[in-house]
């Protein structure tokens, strides 16, 4: 890590920040003297934006590691990437809820509040200042409290109190940990809680790092704080749940691998330990509770939990092995792609929620059907899909940083969960229905049966779909030739 830059010397630096915030301001400004039925050239500055902000931090990623604004504001590989994937992600999201938003009386907010969401998860992902941290977690959880109900209909009304409800309970967590913390050692930055608080009270270590271990939980969707994910997930939006398990995700697992880095790395207690079992929780719980569901959203909020806890696998060995920093960019990466994707196939087939639904609304649709298995497979981890590489890459770092038994856990848990991929699957597949239509209700929605979603696919989410699915494949044959060559030139 460099030196730290002061304010006048550091602010070039911060050109992809800048460029979100400018896309939300100036969108916001375009909006408000926009006709309605031109709000759409809010969706293009706000592409343009991200896209700009992407190539930004792609020049800036060779960079060395630097500690900017007094230390608060750390830029080294791990926000590089972070960087990168956030905006890469909002620009496809804000495509993806393009005709669920399209003519709403709001429809420039959404756009705006998906810019300045993304720009949280940017801003926890380079925190290295205990402030600066709820800061960004404030920044990362806001926006997303009203994109959640964006619909203002009756699940979504639902789904965003219980966001709200929780996500304040657990900011109150962050804030007495923080000041636990800050007690223990009388600063605020990462470099200085380091070298302050392994001489520091016990009892005050213990809060303070549950509080904050908590809050990014919360962010990330990880065990115990996961509660919010299955019920926000099925009442929002299909688009606004792929952005609301998507992208504060990446930044809040970045903030968690920086603390387990730099200021919890040589505590008296045990923190890599208890990171591990939230991430053998995680993974467990969210299989577990997949295998039951019927409706396709709740079905993939319960794949993020268990996506979590293999991200969290990295961050529990982060001080432990030089692997962890490149398997967590692999895997922010390729989930980030991979998830996108499977929710795109449910936004393609709007009024499909169950899997009898969704198999009878794609059964002209073949290729749809191929890309969702790609995606899905992928998420399990099959070759040569690039969660397979990050997946790869992580056990081998979590291997190297002792902790077997954490690698065995996530072997046994990644052979458990095709089965319950597989149940959406198969229908498509074979014309069947999964389980008797009309058994199958989804969550905050009306009743419906297969014979009632025969309908047009939409095109827009289908190319994301498909465009996903490619990627994914590109990305995991790109990554694991990259790892072969790096591998064999050590």
């Amino acid at each position: 890590m460099t030196g730290m830059s002061g304010g006048g010397e550091a602010w070039p630096t911060l050109l992809p920040e800048a460029l979100l915030l400018l896309g939300a301001v100036g969108g916001l400004l375009l909006g408000l003297w926009t006709p309605q039925h031109r709000q759409w050239h809010v969706r293009i500055l706000a592409t343009v934006a991200c896209l700009g902000s992407a190539g930004a931090a792609a020049v800036a990623l060779p960079d060395p590691a630097q500690r900017i604004f007094e230390g608060t504001w750390v830029l080294d590989t791990t926000t590089g990437v972070v960087r990168i994937v956030v905006a890469l992600g909002v620009a496809v999201l804000v495509w993806l809820a393009a005709p669920s938003v399209a003519g709403h009386p709001r429809e420039t907010e959404a756009y705006v509040l998906m810019l300045l969401g993304g720009l949280g998860a940017v801003a926890l992902a380079a925190s290295g200042d205990l402030l600066l941290l709820v800061a960004a977690y404030l920044l990362a959880s806001v926006p997303l409290y009203a994109l959640a109900g964006f619909a203002k209909d009756s699940a979504g009304t639902e789904a965003t109190m219980k966001y709200y409800l929780m996500g304040a309970f657990v900011g109150v967590l962050l804030l007495v940990g923080v000041a636990a913390l800050v007690l223990a050692s009388g600063t605020t930055g990462y470099s200085e809680l380091a070298a302050l608080l392994p001489e520091s009270s016990p009892a005050l270590l213990a809060v303070g790092v549950l509080g904050v271990l908590a809050g990014v939980a919360f962010k990330a969707g990880a065990v115990p704080v996961h509660f919010w994910v299955p019920d926000v997930t099925a009442g929002t939006t299909p688009p606004m749940a792929a952005y609301l398990t998507t992208i504060p995700k990446l930044g809040a697992v970045a903030a968690a691998f920086r603390l387990l880095a730099e200021p919890f790395a040589d505590l008296p207690l045990d923190v890599p330990l208890l990171v591990a079992v939230i991430a053998a929780a995680s993974m467990t719980l969210g299989n577990l509770a997949a295998f039951a569901q019927t409706d396709v959203l709740r079905l993939l909020a319960y794949s993020t939990v268990s996506q979590v806890g293999y991200l969290f696998m990295v961050v529990a060995v982060a001080a432990r092995t030089d692997l962890a920093v490149p398997a967590l960019a692999i895997y922010l990466a390729a989930y980030a792609v991979t998830n996108i994707g499977a929710f795109a196939a449910v936004v393609a087939t709007p009024a499909a929620r169950t899997i009898t639904d969704w198999a009878t609304a794609a059964a002209r649709h073949r290729w749809l059907v191929v890309s969702l298995v790609v995606c899905l497979l992928g998420l399990v981890g099959t070759p040569p899909t690039a969660v397979f590489v990050g997946k790869l890459a992580v056990f081998a770092a979590t291997w190297d940083g002792a902790m077997v038994w954490l690698v065995v856990v996530a072997a046994v848990n990644t052979v458990a969960s095709p089965f319950y991929y597989l149940r959406w699957i198969a229908p498509a597949f074979v014309g069947v229905p999964a389980v008797p239509a009309g058994a199958e209700r989804a969550v905050g929605t009306r009743l419906r049966t297969a014979a009632g979603t025969a309908q047009t696919v939409r095109r827009g989410p289908a190319v994301v779909l498909h465009t996903a699915a490619a990627a994914s494949l590109v990305l995991g044959v790109g990554a694991g030739v990259w790892m072969g060559v790096a591998s064999g030139s050590v």
